[in-house]
């Protein structure tokens, strides 16, 4: 298996004009796909998407939360391969608008499957969740993919009902023998890498604050997240794609997608790290607290996908940050130039892994 693989093959990705949807469209398409793109909107400005999105075949727009929209799209394009990304994703958000959040996060999800159990064509559909959708009783070992879903705030909450959702559409629709159709979940969280934007996120919120001369206030130096960049879970889901196209054992099945264990370091090591490779980097820690319950400790198990899949993270705390900083720095310096630098971080993660001996890399 190689992901040459996706050479000429149809791909449906919803929300690839978020960070992680317009990361994967530029890496799908570099690799030959034809990329078929469904979003509501831009998320945000700057945005990544504004950039690579030459490099999308089909740009569509239209409301996940809309069965038609989604059942429209699904029946026009016929895809060979489906990766369900489109989310409503901050915690904060989900306390502010938690009907939003459901009918995105579930109803989305939903609408998805339904969709697809009308398509008699084969397909393989990863739809992502979160690690987040874990019931986190702030272990200090990772989560399996089969310990307990849910979680207090609406995102945690939405994120496990789809899970739930998932694995009953699988059981009463989509049955081996009876269906050509392919599913399986995919769980990361807390992803950086250049080209985030999003409200409420610390890269974010770090690189505006910085950007402007500001200082910024850490109002959670403590928590600790398993940091990893946006290109490990995405080979993750890629690799997950094809190997569901190649074993029908792996259909309804989870699996976590997470950094090197003990790579799990807090938002103060972040930003120290951070600091190392840009000098604008300044912070404070902030006496103020959240006015709203956020997990403080969250690690993935991934034995299961290094088992199944052969895939495993590889870039450690340190590369990730660097990866990370550098492409901000080049977006203030150049942004002209941001696309280019996106190829070639791609092109260089996939030089890393091959170096690594990493299974889809070779």
């Amino acid at each position: 298996m190689n992901l040459t693989d996706f050479r000429d093959k149809k791909v449906l990705v919803t929300g690839h004009t978020g960070f992680k949807g317009s990361w994967l469209s530029l890496w799908l398409s570099m690799l030959g796909s034809e990329v078929i793109g469904f979003s509501d909107k831009l998320i945000s400005n700057p945005s990544h998407f504004e950039f690579i999105k030459e490099s999308i075949k089909y740009d569509l727009r239209g409301d996940i939360r809309s069965y038609q929209s989604v059942k429209s799209i699904i029946n026009d394009y016929k895809p060979d391969y489906v990766f369900h990304l489109a989310a409503q994703p901050i915690v904060r958000k989900s306390y502010e608008d938690p009907l939003l959040t459901w009918n995105t996060n579930l109803f989305g999800t939903l609408n998805i499957l339904e969709a697809l159990r009308y398509m008699s064509k084969k397909c393989c559909a990863v739809i992502i969740t979160s690690d987040k959708c874990y019931e986190n009783l702030e272990w200090t070992w990772g989560y399996r993919e089969n310990d307990k879903l849910g979680g207090p705030d609406p995102y945690s909450a939405s994120k496990g009902a789809a899970e739930l959702a998932i694995n009953s559409y699988i059981k009463s629709f989509f049955t081996e023998g009876k269906t050509n159709i392919r599913i399986a979940s995919a769980r990361a969280g807390n992803v950086i890498g250049g080209g985030d934007w999003a409200i409420d996120r610390i890269i974010p919120d770090c690189i505006k604050a910085w950007s402007r001369g500001e200082v910024l206030d850490l109002r959670n130096p403590n928590s600790t997240r398993p940091w990893q960049h946006v290109l490990e879970p995405l080979s993750g889901y890629l690799n997950l794609a094809l190997s569901l196209n190649e074993k029908l054992t792996l259909h309804g099945e989870a699996f976590n997608f997470g950094p090197i264990s003990n790579d799990t370091k807090s938002v103060l090591d972040l930003v120290e790290e951070m600091s190392k490779h840009w000098d604008k980097v300044n912070w404070n820690i902030s006496a103020l607290d959240n006015d709203f319950h956020e997990s403080g400790l969250l690690k993935l198990n991934c034995d299961k996908a290094f088992d199944l899949l052969n895939w495993r993270a590889f870039l450690n705390f340190q590369e990730t940050i660097k990866f990370t900083v550098e492409w901000y720095k080049n977006f203030f310096e150049d942004s002209s130039e941001i696309i280019t630098l996106s190829k070639m971080q791609i092109k260089y993660y996939s030089k890393l892994a091959r170096l690594n001996e990493i299974a889809w890399a070779l």
